[in-house]
């Protein structure tokens, strides 16, 4: 059983979800508005929120960057806005996933099992990795380089574990989207591209500059990560 936290302005739809999640054999903990969500995340013990964008007190996309520079709980967005942007503002700023409203409690709850089970199979993947002076340790959500810590969401974290697994292979981006984001779930290069930036950007950040190489025409591939 996993532990779902629901933040959501909307009784009925706090309610459709609990319903769906409890019959899925999950524990629910809800909550009204923002600023709730944010102090239940912190004082909880959820393994995966479902989170509105449009709350009061505290938008979905603000509480997201709060607690990404916190933990790294999976976060699963609602969004009755369909524009793209949205969604690619939420994963940079670090959602895991979306779903747009009104939506299909049985979808939302496939895509949560998704996210969980991906999760799970990060955390028994094994030993770290390495590649030259970058280190992820996929079991505890750690990453390093050079000893510099880099905090990464659950979507940046498999996209780099997939590239250091095969180090030395050209992913395509069908690859990438499929290894990360599962076949089943239609994401378009727009939301990869999103990822692969903000990867590259808190690589770089920590002084891995080259870790991350685009192969023109090809794909994507690692670099030697080597301190400068």
């Amino acid at each position: 059983m996993s532990h779902i936290l629901i933040i959501d302005d909307d009784p009925q739809i706090r309610n459709v979800l609990r319903i769906a999640l409890r019959q899925a054999g999950h524990d629910v903990t809800e909550a009204g508005d923002g600023a709730e969500g944010l102090v239940k995340a912190r004082n909880g013990r959820a393994e995966l929120i479902v989170l509105d964008i449009g709350l009061p007190e505290m938008d979905g996309l603000e509480l997201c960057r709060r607690l990404r520079a916190e933990r790294d709980t999976p976060i699963l967005f609602l969004t009755a806005r369909d524009d793209e942007i949205d969604r690619i503002l939420g994963f940079e700023l670090g959602g895991d996933d979306y779903v747009t409203k009104p939506f299909s409690p049985r979808e939302l709850v496939a895509r949560v099992r998704a996210i969980l089970k991906r999760t799970e199979n990060r955390a028994a993947s094994g030993a770290a990795l390495t590649r030259g002076a970058l280190r992820l340790d996929v079991a505890r959500h750690l990453c390093s380089f050079d000893d510099t810590h880099i905090t990464l969401t659950g979507r940046e974290m498999a996209l780099l574990e997939h590239l250091m697994r095969r180090p030395e292979h050209v992913a395509t981006k069908a690859q990438l989207t499929d290894a990360v984001y599962g076949s089943s779930i239609h994401v378009s290069d727009r939301t990869l591209d999103s990822h692969l930036r903000n990867l590259r950007a808190k690589l770089a950040e920590a002084g891995c500059e080259s870790a991350v190489e685009t192969v023109h025409g090809v794909g994507i591939r690692m670099g030697p990560c080597q301190p400068g």
